[in-house]
């Protein structure tokens, strides 16, 4: 593939990522800013609350534009051509205490303090809570291999870097107050300003009227906690912004130029476009995407904890599997469990397998395509997934590590898939599913295991199916086993109304389940005495 067909397939290509970068083709129709800096692409993030999921997948989206935008430009990342950043939003006030966190005392006495100036509830050493969890956040990304600049609204304030924008901000006060006034209540009309101060006597957030001295030299008034009227600088991290006028402010100081965010911030989203013309600089492109839910359907929340964590979806499966089931679809809302996690192992590697033998235009449309991309994988000269594929699917590892249940093991899992794939190689790739399949398994599917007794016409199927497997070879291939089950099932003797009725019988008599394998592929991988055995105790039943 050349760069060339790269370029022309990209530019027309149906798939959300290329859609989205059109946008900022448009933008910039010659590929780059009239300056000549880089495209910047903007992920927001903020500290209150332990990373989630829902903040990788922004990066994860954000990154798939990008690259996609590279390509249309016929770019690779080392050109230079954007840059992507993760924006921590630290200097945001402790609002309320996540239920997830320890110490809750500690940091119900240090409410309203920035997140960057509140002590760390989980003694890990970090110098605040806004740095332990942006440790937390960065540790995933670069786990996952993204090419990022972090940059945290504590050292952006303190530092003085935001100094010469929130001077504009200061000019514009009043026309910000124009635009925000009218969308506020009227109780939050009297306190609203644009700006927040921090108080000298208390350190926190003060949510109060603020009255500009003087834009030029920085300068505001109010009234303190105590009383006592203030007169102090807002520069140099002596104030911070109201989060609409902060988000503006970003986009303006910056040179945003993409970023997408949640169906929550909808209306935010509107105001800071509208902040951000009033301040001189230029809304970005983006994407409104729809939020994850969790398994009753409720929206993930950072302070309650009840989502997906990232440890935990790589403790039930594999890094590819999480980035493949948040590509698709970004304007439908997901839901994100534990269960979700199988079935997106399987159609992952699905999806890789069919990459190596699509034509161009099929391939930029493949998930795998776009998320090999998005942490640094293969270049556009290569073929990409050739040879890639596994033995075994997720479904039939768990399936196998079930029928074992408390005795599964990583070990017994090895030897098993050794015996099955003969001289083939048990690959790294495999090896992550070993050890997730045996975890998923103990905890998710043993504890719901029920194994029923047969029916009379059930057992007598199950009888002709030992009977053939008494003289069958044992290494007898996967399909002819398979072709066998199915011959019995549709034999008029046994009664079965359809071939699902008779998988639904193996299911719950021989593995506890009421969904299973190809038990060709699943007779195959855990032996053919071992499935006399399971049958054999099955008409003990």
């Amino acid at each position: 593939m050349s760069m060339n067909d790269l370029i022309t397939a990209a530019r027309v290509s149906k798939a959300w990522p290329f859609q989205e970068a059109q946008r900022l083709l448009k933008r910039y129709p010659d590929g780059a800013k009239p300056d000549g800096s880089p495209v910047l692409f903007e992920t927001g993030y903020g500290p209150s609350g332990l990373p989630h999921i829902g903040t990788f997948q922004e990066v994860l989206r954000t990154t798939l534009v990008r690259r996609a935008y590279e390509a249309m430009i016929g770019a690779k990342p080392e050109d230079g051509k954007t840059r992507l950043v993760a924006f921590s939003d630290d200097m945001d006030g402790l609002r309320k205490v996540p239920d997830n966190v320890p110490n809750q005392e500690l940091l119900e006495a240090n409410l309203h303090l920035p997140l960057s100036r509140v002590p760390d509830p989980f003694e890990k050493g970090h110098e605040s809570f806004a740095a332990h969890n942006n440790a937390r956040l960065r540790e995933f990304l670069d786990r996952f291999g993204f090419e990022y600049e972090f940059i945290a609204a504590n050292d952006m304030y303190n530092s003085g870097r935001f100094d010469e924008a929130l001077r504009q901000v200061l000019r514009k006060n009043q026309d910000i107050l124009d635009i925000m006034l009218p969308t506020l209540r009227e109780e939050r009309r009297q306190t609203y300003s644009p700006v927040l101060p921090i108080s000298p006597s208390t350190g926190r957030v003060l949510q109060v009227p603020v009255e500009v001295v003087d834009a030029e030299a920085g300068t505001i008034r109010f009234t303190d906690e105590d009383g006592t009227v203030v007169e102090q600088s807002a520069l140099g991290g002596m104030s911070k912004l109201q989060w609409k006028v902060d988000w503006a402010m970003r986009w303006y100081a910056l040179g945003v130029d993409y970023e997408m965010y949640g169906k929550d911030l909808t209306d935010s989203g509107v105001q800071s476009g509208r902040i951000v013309k009033v301040l001189g600089g230029r809304k970005p492109e983006g994407l409104i995407y729809e939020m994850f839910l969790d398994q009753n359907g409720e929206k993930i929340s950072k302070s309650k904890g009840n989502g997906l964590s990232i440890e935990e979806w790589l403790t039930y499966g594999s890094e590819e599997s999480l980035g493949f089931y948040i590509f698709p679809n970004p304007k439908s809302a997901k839901q994100l469990h534990v269960g979700v996690i199988p079935r997106a192992v399987d159609d992952y590697w699905q999806f890789r397998e069919r990459l190596a033998e699509q034509p161009l235009d099929k391939q930029l449309g493949n998930p795998v395509w776009h998320l090999q991309r998005a942490n640094g994988g293969f270049d556009t000269d290569e073929a990409p997934g050739a040879g890639d594929t596994l033995p075994v699917t997720y479904g039939l590892l768990l399936n196998l590590a079930s029928v074992l249940g408390a005795e599964a093991t990583e070990e017994n899992l090895r030897e098993y898939l050794q015996t099955y794939i003969g001289d083939g190689k048990i690959t790294p790739e495999l090896e992550v599913l070993i050890g997730t399949a045996v975890a998923y398994t103990r905890d998710y599917i043993v504890p719901t295991l029920s194994k029923r007794a047969p029916e009379p016409n059930e057992a007598e199927a199950l009888k002709a199916l030992d009977a053939y497997l008494a003289g069958a070879a044992a290494d007898t291939s996967a399909e002819d086993l398979q072709t066998e089950v199915y011959e019995i099932g549709k034999r008029e003797e046994y009664g079965f109304e359809s071939l699902r009725d008779w998988f639904k019988a193996l299911y719950q008599t021989l593995l506890g389940s009421d969904q299973g394998p190809r038990m060709g592929s699943f007779i195959a991988l855990y032996g053919i005495e071992n499935t006399r055995k399971l049958i054999a105790d099955a008409l003990a039943r």
